[in-house]
């Protein structure tokens, strides 16, 4: 390995540490990490230089010698920016700090806009938020519906008309910020496991202007080999439905995006109830090989408050467990997201942390 490279991966384990545990002294971080004691002081040395971490005090420890100084991780030294292009229509843009607080909010209202109106309206969001930041930019994480390269090329979003568009590297050409672009669905994931302790085998459902899936198996993101996992909404599951926007028939998202759902309910409010629940069977229709084939236990569902209900929630998890049970499944977990809406922009703050600063 690389002096420089095990550097960068040595700072990284310190500040994971510190991260998670603001309760550590630098002998502690040692004895986590492996590292000598002499590496640790230098790693921590060069985080405190750079505002990431400060002393906070002596612990209360009675041991003989000098008492061990305690390091906290600072979790206002950076502002990180988050794009969430999902929406039913709009784009949704928020900064947090380190530890994942909300300090802003933006949001830009597309009005019908697709293909390079939609594009030009992310560009000059993502600028507002750089000019509201106040504090030095860690970077800027955005969430995108559709297939995305590992180098942020939007593959293919079909509901946003966009095809082959290399949204990170525009981003940040724009900017002169580190960028880093993935799907919607995957950002979720991430914030389901960076910031509400989610477990390493998780599905994570999207409900937005189309229907995703993120999925973490061992901790790991699955991908895909052609970057494309998790992109249910197109999956086909009734051929005399409705002609989708990808030019397919039936695909999920015909009756279980946020639009499909809700002109469902607007043409006839009295059914309200059971309309989600139809949507919430038709999902559970979707997730149930997945589920089976995986042993998956958790599965988590955020979208619109008025639409990650009840009934939705319950008819899905009806719908999977029916069709997945047997003496060796444990029960299956399926709940609301505890973000709903938020996510995205969550997850897309955890992708910077994981880039710039390796908090995993």
């Amino acid at each position: 390995m690389r002096p420089e490279y095990a550097r960068r991966v040595n700072l990284a384990l310190v500040l994971q540490a510190i991260y998670n545990d603001s309760t550590l002294s630098r002998a502690d971080i040692a004895r986590t990490t492996g590292l000598t004691k002499v590496t640790v002081s230098d790693l921590v040395a060069e985080l405190m230089l750079a505002g990431l971490v400060r002393e906070t005090g002596t612990s209360g420890a009675t041991r003989p010698g000098k008492p061990s100084m305690l390091l906290a991780f600072n979790p206002d030294a950076r502002d990180i920016l988050t794009l969430d292009l999902s929406g039913p229509d709009r784009l949704d843009g928020a900064i947090f700090s380190l530890k994942g607080q909300r300090l802003h909010t933006a949001v830009r209202d597309l009005n019908g806009a697709v293909g390079m109106a939609a594009l030009t309206a992310a560009r000059e969001l993502a600028r507002e938020l750089v000019e509201a930041s106040t504090r030095p930019i860690l970077g800027l994480g955005v969430g995108t519906p559709g297939a995305v390269s590992a180098n942020g090329v939007v593959l293919a979003a079909p509901n946003l008309h966009w095809r082959d568009i290399p949204l990170q590297q525009l981003l940040a050409d724009d900017l002169g910020i580190p960028v880093r672009v993935e799907n919607d669905a995957n950002a979720a994931v991430l914030a389901e496991r960076r910031f509400a302790g989610g477990p390493d085998d998780l599905l994570s459902i999207q409900l937005t202007r189309g229907v995703g899936a993120g999925l973490l198996v061992a901790g790991h993101l699955v991908r895909g080999a052609a970057s494309d996992a998790g992109e249910i909404g197109h999956v086909v599951i009734d051929p005399n439905g409705e002609r989708c926007g990808c030019g397919k028939i039936g695909c999920l998202e015909t009756s279980t995006s946020v639009p499909a759902i809700l002109a469902r309910i607007e043409a006839d409010p009295s059914r309200r109830d059971e309309l989600l629940a139809e949507a919430g069977e038709r999902l559970g229709l979707a997730l149930s090989p997945v589920v089976g084939m995986l042993g998956l236990s958790h599965v988590v569902i955020g979208g619109p408050d008025d639409i990650v209900t009840a009934p939705l929630l319950d008819a899905a998890r009806s719908c999977i467990s029916d069709r997945t049970r047997s003496e060796f499944r444990p029960e299956l977990e399926l709940t609301a997201s505890s973000f709903r809406e938020s996510a995205v922009l969550l997850g897309a703050a955890a992708l910077v942390l994981l880039d710039q600063l390796g908090v995993a």
